[in-house]
């Protein structure tokens, strides 16, 4: 059982820019900024403190603003039963940011039991009618299955677990655009985030710890059911012990639009990631366009039943 921290307390602070001297006050959370003033950028260099570390690595962008934008307006067009307003809306507010990320990894041992199912031939004789109508004795093939149970341990290492760092934006929507392509990460540089929106993490390892786990549990569960021998298998249960824990800080490259569809509702928020273009976020549903659905397919198997009864 893991337990979730709360989150840290975001405040204030000066910063004075380094191009123009303009006293900023800036967020805790950032760490990096573009002066309004000179329009110079600036990376904030703040020490490291226990549950908020500087940033080990770095995923630069690939996806450009304009392809970023396509990506969010070909996901739009997928969901059938999203509001029209929606897929129509103007994609005005758009950011590029780098969001904090821990990376996680681990080694896993399991101690798992369940059903392991072989499957065989056999035939049975069945009664049925002859073209005269009486019972005779027949015999068919049939696939029986037989059951046996399987236990024993099972280890493996875990690697390339990204969950957010990040209050403002939870893990459930980042792992909308996984995966990252972990091949193409650099040891952190201020020259890399510079000119760009980034955040600084404001969930300790902790808060992430937990996000992480679950990740780590359902990827065991995932490994376990391939591992399994036999052609088919049931009742899997499985405990396992983490060892060897590590966690890295990393900026994730984010496309993050701010999509308002409605005069009377809030905005939606749909991200995409900057490296891959995979795009994701929430989507209401047009109760409207389901009820036409659902006459339609009422309607059509009203006519085919009426038509069967003819």
């Amino acid at each position: 059982m893991y337990t979730l921290a709360g989150a840290m307390t975001v405040s204030t602070e000066h910063y004075d820019c380094e191009s123009c001297g303009a006293g900023l006050v800036v967020s805790d959370v950032q760490r990096s900024l573009v002066c309004p003033y000179c329009a110079s950028p600036s990376v904030i260099h703040r020490e490291p403190e226990k549950d908020r570390p500087s940033p080990d690595f770095v995923i630069p962008f690939v996806i450009e603003d304009k392809t970023a934008s396509e990506k969010v307006k070909a996901f739009l067009r997928s969901k059938y039963f999203a509001p029209s307003s929606l897929k129509e809306a103007k994609l005005d507010n758009i950011r590029g940011i780098y969001l904090p990320g821990y990376l996680y990894t681990a080694c896993a041992d399991s101690d798992y039991r369940a059903e392991i199912g072989e499957e065989y031939l056999d035939e049975e004789k069945y009664q049925a009618r002859d073209q005269n109508g009486k019972f005779v004795t027949k015999t068919r093939t049939v696939v029986r299955t037989e059951w046996y149970t399987l236990k024993g341990k099972h280890s493996m290492y875990l690697k390339d677990i990204v969950v957010s760092a990040s209050a403002g934006l939870p893990n459930h929507e980042l792992e909308a655009v996984e995966p990252f392509d972990l091949r193409f990460i650099r040891r952190y540089s201020p020259a890399i985030i510079s000119g760009w929106v980034s955040e600084e993490a404001s969930l300790s390892k902790a808060d992430s710890k937990s996000s992480a786990h679950e990740e780590s549990m359902a990827e065991i569960g995932t490994t376990l059911n391939r591992f399994l021998p036999g052609d088919k298998h049931r009742n899997l249960s499985y405990s396992t012990e983490l060892r060897s824990e590590t966690v890295a800080l990393c900026l994730l490259p984010l496309w993050v639009f701010a999509v308002r569809y409605h005069p009377k509702k809030p905005p939606l928020r749909l991200i995409v990631n900057g490296q891959t273009g995979e795009a994701g976020g929430h989507v209401p549903t047009s109760w409207v366009k389901v009820l036409i659905l659902l006459s339609i397919l009422i309607g059509i198997g009203l006519l085919v039943y009426l038509w069967s009864t003819q």
